[in-house]
This record gives C-alpha cells, structure tokens and sequence, in this order.
C-alpha cells in the first residue's frame, strides 16, 4: 500500500502504524464497522440503500407526469363504464339526462342567473340597420346574465318568416359580419352560414370574444379569452360557460318572442370555439331541434395543451364528447370535420402555453362512433350525422351535406342551395368603420365579463358563509362531528382525490451530510404507481434510547428544494436554514420536494389533472401522508407531534395538506395566508395572479366553497399560526389580517383561542423564525434543547 492510500484510510479513522503486510487487516476492518455503521443507521431508518442518481426533483416530476398521462387515457374507459350504468339507470334516461345536464352546467361554469321572462328582450340598433329587396341586416343587443348582455347580428327576409330560426355561432376571431360576408373581401370559406339567410331563413349571429393578445398591466402578456377565464375559474365559472349563457339566454328571447305562437324550431350551427358553445348549448338546453358542430368535436383528452379558456375542471370525470353527445340524442346532431381555428402560444409571455389545431378527422369519427353505441339502435342510425369537409375533413366548414343534415333536424328538407338565393344587402359602413364596430363590440363583452367576475368576487364571502351554514360552532364535538362533510367535499371535489391505492412506502436512504448537531438522510419513499416522494430527514445526534422526538415537516417554496431548508450550505435569504436550526434546537425535521419546480413542467401538471377533476395537490396531499405514516413509524419519533411549516409555496401547501392528513398535529402557514380567492380573481388589484405568469394556480370555485378561513376551518381544533412579514409583497397587511380574524373568531367561538395565532415582523417574503419557533415548542411540549 502507498503512502497516499495510506493517508486515505488515516482519513477515514484508521489509527495506528502501519508494518508492511499488515494494513490490510486494518483496512478491511475499517471498511467493515463503516458498512455496519451505515446498515446500523440505514436499520434505524427502516430503509434499505438508496442507489438511485440524477435529480430526484426532476424524475419525480417525470413520474407524475406519466402517472397523469395514463389517468387521461384510462379515463375513456372509465367514463364508458360510469355512463352505461346512467343509461341503464332503472329510473329512466328522461330523470337521469335532467340530473346529468345539471352536472354538466356546473363542470361547464354556466351561470345559474337567468332574465325574467318580463325581461326578455331583443333590441335593434336603429344605426346599423342595411336592407336589400329580400333581407334585413340588423345589430341587436339581448340580456343574457345579470348586466352581461350578448351583441350580435339578425339577419332576416324583408317579408318576414315563420320557419325555422338558425343561430349561427363562429370561431372567435370571426365577427358576426364575417361570419355572414358583409365584409368586402373577405373569404368565402369564413362566410359559408351567410348560405342559411341567403336561403331565407331568419339567422341570428352571437358575438364571441376574441383571441387578441395584450399586455396586463406590464407583467405579461395573454389573450382577452384566457384572461377573463382566469378570474371566472376562481369564482366557479368559466367563460366558456359565459358564452353558452348568451346563446341559451337568446333561445329564451326567441321564444318569449314567439308570444303564444307556435313555437318555431332553433337550431345551432358553431364552427371552432363556436361549435364547442353550440354542443354544449344543444346538450344543455333540449329546445334546440338541432346542431350542427364544425370542427370542435374531437378527443378532449388533449385539453391540456390547447389554450387556458378550454380548462374545465372534472369535465372529463364523467363528459367526453361521447357522452355529451347523448345529452342531445335523439336530436339531430351533424358533427363536421373541417379546417378549424390554429394558434400557438409560446412560453415565456406569462400567458399559458397553448397549442390549438384542427381536429383530425379520424379523431372526430372515433368519437362519434363512440357515442352512438351507448343509445339503443332505434336513435343510431337517426340522430348522428357525421361529414367529412372537403372529404378529408381539412375543407372549409358548414358544407352543403353539413347544412342539409342540419335543416333535415329542424324539419326543413329543402337543401338551402337548391333554394332561391335571397341576396345580402350591402352595408354603408367602409372597412375600417366594421373594424371600429367589432372592436368597440369586443371592448363591451371584456368590461361586461369583468365587471361580472369583480360582483361575482364580492358576494362570494356571502356565498361561502352560506355554504358553511351547517357547521356547528357550540362544542368542539358538534364541531368535530359537522366539519367532516366539509373536508370530504374539500378533498373531492376542489383538490380532488385519484383512486388509486397508495403503495408500501419501500423507504430507501442514504447519508447527505453531518451537522454539528444532527446527521441528514436523503429518503425516498413509494406512493403510488412510479409516484414517490422524496426529501432530506434531519436527526439530531444523542437522541437517548427509548425518548421520542416531535417532528416538524419543513416545506419549502415555488422553485425550491429540500437543500433550501436544512443543507448548512444553502443561504437562501427567504429561507435562514430553518429546518436545519429547528434540528439544532432537538427537533426531528424532514424537508420534503413537492413537485412545484421546473417552471411550465410542474405548471403542465396542473392542466393534465384538471380536466379529471384533480390538482397538483391530488399528488402532494398522498404524499405528505405516506411521509408522515412512514415518520411515525420511526423509534425515535412520536407519532402524536408531526407537525408542519411551509413558505410561500409551502404555506399553500400549510393551507390544503393539513386539512387533509390527520397525522398533522398543527400547521403554520408563513408568507402566503391572505384573503387568497381576492388574490386571485381580483381584476383591480396589483396584487392579483391575474396579471402574473402563475397560470396554474387558480382553482375551481374556492370563491364558493373554500377561502382560506374556511381552509383553517378545516385544520381546527388543531393549532394553527400565521407568519406574516410586512414587506412581503404577496399581500397588504390589511387583506392578511381581514382573512386571519375570521380564523381567529372561529378559534374563539370554539373556546380555543390560544391555538390560533399570528406574528406580523418587520421583514420580507422569509422566515422569521421567533414567534413560529416558540409555538412550536409550545404546542410540541419540547423544551429548547
């Protein structure tokens, strides 16, 4: 042995001369107490070596990510099985479809307002009225939902008409005078439903709002659609769900219109983002005799990459497309492929990635085909229509078969082309006057949609205290027994839970560094299917045999890691290594990843849950209880004071895991607890995430169900805290504190108010780590070592 290997094993711990021909023995005794050291330490832990490498972080977001593909995929089939059971439902299909358009409405956020039939009206603007010989032109306005009115366009026989009415809804970037060829020079491809009126048949154009990207308030960049959508999401709408509202609110006016009249046939005919409106209008609303969807039925699977505004949380629990179209059956329906709306968002704009493309034919007629075999063979081979445009389904959109098939379902079989064509009056207005007009239209529907989404904000407290009206305050046993409906609908139906069976844990570790106090492990541990969690468990040295330690979980924030925390190493300014000195004061502290890193990777995960009903914290919440049931079964841990402490990120995290693992025996919520459904569905406020590039943050309806009090209402009677630095730009003060005395008044009410407290310092977006510190040792009933 040389005199370097020599000084490696002197390194190491081996003491002694060496003689040659005899540092053998020593260096493989050396080699032998270090294994059994390790195996003594790796026994303690209950885990055997971890020998995976590469960044943990990383190939846990991988993991989720391929665990959420596979949900979406599996989740045809489990919707197949789910809707057969509804058809074959003993009460009948008629009770059931009542029940399933309800449930649908709800996933679509249509609002639930809808105009007294005294206040039904159509309005004509008398200053953009053009006429020919045969047909009227007319701008019209008509009340859809509390002060949001629809705009669009009537075209109608100067002779008037008593047949069928078409509703003739476009893609978003197509105006109603597009849509219809008042515009010179404008393709007739976009102008293929102007055939409808042409033939003489009275047509009514809705107005949609338009994909027109601008800048919010300096801090990024995103469409008009996915900006109005954010906010609604938060309030439990959408602004898909806005624009069925106006075509479902102008079927109303139509009918009321009638005025004792036999009632005249409505069909819908969309195209894009309008035939999405017009499906799910036709699905909704079974007076419409008729539909015809132009490239918008298709695999929704794919949801998650197209733009924010198509994000309809749960939809695909129970509604592909396969099973709205039964909602319309034995309606006719014409499903069309054709050349569809194109677009992509780039990141980096602060607006969500989004990549939209025409529907491949082959997808449409897989989902058609789908859908008609749920019905009995009676409806097959009568309701569903579907038509290839160009015979390639890459044609333009509303073809001669298209239209006929449609007519066919409002009793009409005269193929519109066959008719005598009425001819389209030509309006005064020049181009860049039309451009004005479709602008000042668009200006209109975002004030309408955002001053709904700002009134809808403010009931929303009135909403949610109704909706916790059955919480008994007077005992903390009333109250323990009425909270738990709340935190079942909580863990449902706004986190949502994945029903696959949690795994055995497999803990796997290995030693990250000594401390001058305590020694730190890299642990691994199994959730389910390739989902694990991962973080840095923190030991301190000189536990006596037998004693049990109280645990504190230690969560980082967006972007960061276990290092953050506890790795003496890490300086992170926001975070003072408070894992690592909690450690240091006796406590056991475990740092674990959560999945919010890697910018649009992690944000990609939340729109793949979405659309089933689940959320980021689906996967966190099983997490932290297969963390904190593996930290139970730890000799030296007491398995009755696990508590948590998460920054910003990580005080979301303090706000929706606790509630949800019982083993958390408090929580402390630091530099995020604020008036959060304010924070982010707010359209005046600086501070609101509308205006930032955290598009995966909104969740669905916490304005009605979940604010965060009623968060810490379901943490309660467990102690709960709040650090709140006051420069910390997350919120003012005065939001923070509005939010936090309605905990502390529930404390109160409860006798418990010493549980419940908050410390305002003078300090940033950090850790302070005095008053948060001192309730731990407080409420863990462990000295200051």
């Amino acid at each position: 042995m040389g005199r370097q290997s020599f000084d490696r094993v002197r390194a190491r711990g081996v003491r002694g001369t060496c003689v040659r021909g005899t540092c053998a023995p020593f260096l493989l005794l050396a080699m032998f107490q270090v294994r059994a050291a390790a195996q003594d330490e790796l026994e303690r832990l209950h885990a055997r070596p971890l020998s995976t490498s590469g960044d943990l972080a990383s190939l846990m977001v991988d993991h989720i990510s391929a665990f959420l593909d596979r949900e979406l995929a599996a989740s045809t089939n489990k919707r197949k099985a789910w809707f057969e059971r509804v058809v074959r439902d003993p009460r009948g299909f008629a009770v059931v479809e009542r029940e399933q358009r309800t449930r649908l409405a709800r996933k679509l956020g249509v609002p639930s307002e809808r105009i007294e039939p005294a206040g039904r009206r159509l309005l004509v603007e008398d200053s953009f009225t053009a006429a020919s010989q045969s047909l009227v032109v007319e701008s019209i306005t008509w009340p859809a939902f509390d002060d949001v009115t629809g705009e669009g366009l009537r075209i109608r026989p100067s002779s008037g008409s008593a047949g069928p009415i078409v509703i003739v809804v476009p893609d978003a970037d197509v105006t109603p005078e597009e849509a219809m060829g008042l515009v010179p020079g404008q393709p007739e491809t976009v102008s293929r439903a102007r055939s409808f009126a042409e033939a003489g048949f009275e047509v009514y154009v809705p107005c949609l709002l338009a994909r027109k990207m601008a800048a919010r308030k300096g801090r990024s960049r995103m469409t008009d659609r996915e900006y109005v959508h954010r906010a609604a999401f938060e309030l439990g709408r959408t602004l898909l769900g806005y624009e069925i509202a106006k075509v479902l609110a102008l079927v109303d006016v139509l009918e009321t219109a009638n005025d004792g009249k036999p009632a005249r046939r409505i069909g819908v005919f969309g195209h894009g983002e309008g035939g999405l409106v017009a499906f799910y209008a036709a699905a909704l609303d079974p007076r419409i005799a008729s539909v015809g969807v132009s490239s918008a039925l298709g695999d929704r699977q794919e949801m998650w990459q197209q733009p924010l505004e198509r994000n309809m949380f749960g939809l695909l629990e129970d509604f592909g497309d396969a099973e709205v179209m039964n909602l319309i059956a034995p309606r006719k329906l014409i499903v069309e492929a054709a050349h569809g709306p194109e677009l992509v968002i780039p990141a980096g704009m602060g607006a969500a990635p989004a990549r939209l493309v025409s529907i491949k034919l082959e997808e449409a007629k897989a989902v058609v085909e789908r859908g008609v075999t749920y019905r009995g063979k009676e409806i097959r081979e009568s309701w569903a229509t579907f038509v290839a445009g160009g015979g390639d389904g890459k044609g333009a959109w509303c073809t001669p078969e298209a239209r006929k098939a449609f007519l066919i379902g409002l009793g009409s079989d005269q193929d519109p082309t066959t008719r005598p064509r009425l001819e389209l009056p030509k309006l005064a207005a020049r181009p860049e006057a039309l451009a004005n007009r479709a602008a000042n239209r668009q200006s209109r529907s975002l004030a309408q949609f955002t001053r709904y989404n700002e009134a809808l904000l403010g009931r929303s407290s009135q909403i949610r205290d109704a909706h916790f009206a059955k919480l008994d305050r007077n005992s903390l046993d009333a109250y323990s027994r009425t909270v738990e409906v709340y935190r079942q609908e909580f863990e449902n139906e706004v986190i949502g839970r994945f029903e696959t069976p949690v795994s055995p844990p497999n803990p796997r570790a290995r030693k990250r560094f000594d401390d001058e106090g305590c020694t730190a492990y890299e642990v691994v541990l199994d959730v389910f299917d390739d989902v694990f969690a991962y973080g840095i468990l923190l030991v301190p040295r000189g536990i006596p045999a037998g004693e049990k330690r109280p645990v504190v979980v230690c969560q980082h924030g967006l972007e960061g890691r276990p290092t953050d925390v506890a790795d003496p190493k890490n300086e992170n300014p926001a975070y003072h290594q408070y894992a690592l000195r909690l450690a240091r004061q006796g406590f056991v502290t475990f740092a674990p990843q959560n999945p919010y890193i890697f910018h649009d990777r992690f944000r990609t995960l939340q729109r793949k849950a979405n659309p089933l009903g689940k959320t980021l914290f689906s996967i966190i919440v099983p997490q932290h209880r297969v963390i904190t049931d593996y930290l139970a079964t730890l000799d030296f841990v007491d398995p009755a004071r696990i508590a948590f402490y998460g920054l910003s990120y990580g005080g979301k995290t303090a706000m929706r895991v606790p509630p949800l693992v019982p083993r958390y025996c408090l929580s402390i919520c630091s530099a995020d607890f604020n008036e959060w459904v304010w924070k982010n569905a707010s359209t005046l406020s600086g501070y609101s995430y509308l205006n930032m590039g955290e598009y995966e943050i909104f969740e669905f309806n916490l304005g009605g169900t979940f604010n965060y009090a009623e968060m810490a209402a379901l943490i309660a009677p467990r102690p709960f805290m709040v650090e709140r630095g006051r420069y910390d730009t997350v919120a003012p003060d005065e939001t923070v504190a509005h939010e936090f005395a309605k905990v502390a008044h529930l404390y109160s009410q409860l006798k418990i108010g010493n549980r419940c407290r908050i410390e305002f310092f003078d300090g940033p977006h950090s850790i302070n780590g005095k008053g948060t510190f001192q309730f731990l040792h407080e409420f863990l009933n462990f000295p200051n070592l």
